[in-house]
Order: C-alpha cells, then structure tokens, then sequence
C-alpha cells in the first residue's frame, strides 16, 4: 500500500490539496485556480508536474487520488 502523501498535513490541508488535484485531472483551472502555494506542495511532493500544456498529475498523483 502507497504511504499517504497528505499524512503529516491537517486535515483541512489535506483536503484542499486533494480538491487541487481533482480540479488539476479535471481541467477546470480556469473555474478554480491552483494557488501558488498549492502548487509548489504538489510539485514538492511530486504528484504534479508542470509541462508546455499545463499541469499534469504523476503516476504518485493519480495513486493520492485513488487510495484510501
């Protein structure tokens, strides 16, 4: 089982950040930005990269999206 990359944030954190991710794997950053802050804790953790069209989730991304 993947260790839960939110596990030392609160859970208020955790869940912004997971709402993050979704709207990353929806598309739907023009309705609900990414902060700047986000972003780079995403990208610390590696569960987002940032490519020519925009950001994209890592395989470790899509795994904190689907497990438990």
């Amino acid at each position: 089982m993947a260790e839960n990359p939110f596990a030392e944030l609160g859970l208020e954190r955790a869940i912004g950040l997971r709402w993050s991710l979704r709207d990353i794997q929806a598309r739907r950053l023009k309705l609900s930005p990414v902060s700047d802050e986000d972003l780079r804790m995403l990208t610390g953790l590696g569960l987002v990269e940032v490519h020519e069209e925009g950001l994209v989730l890592t395989s470790a991304g899509i795994a904190a999206l689907n497990g438990p």
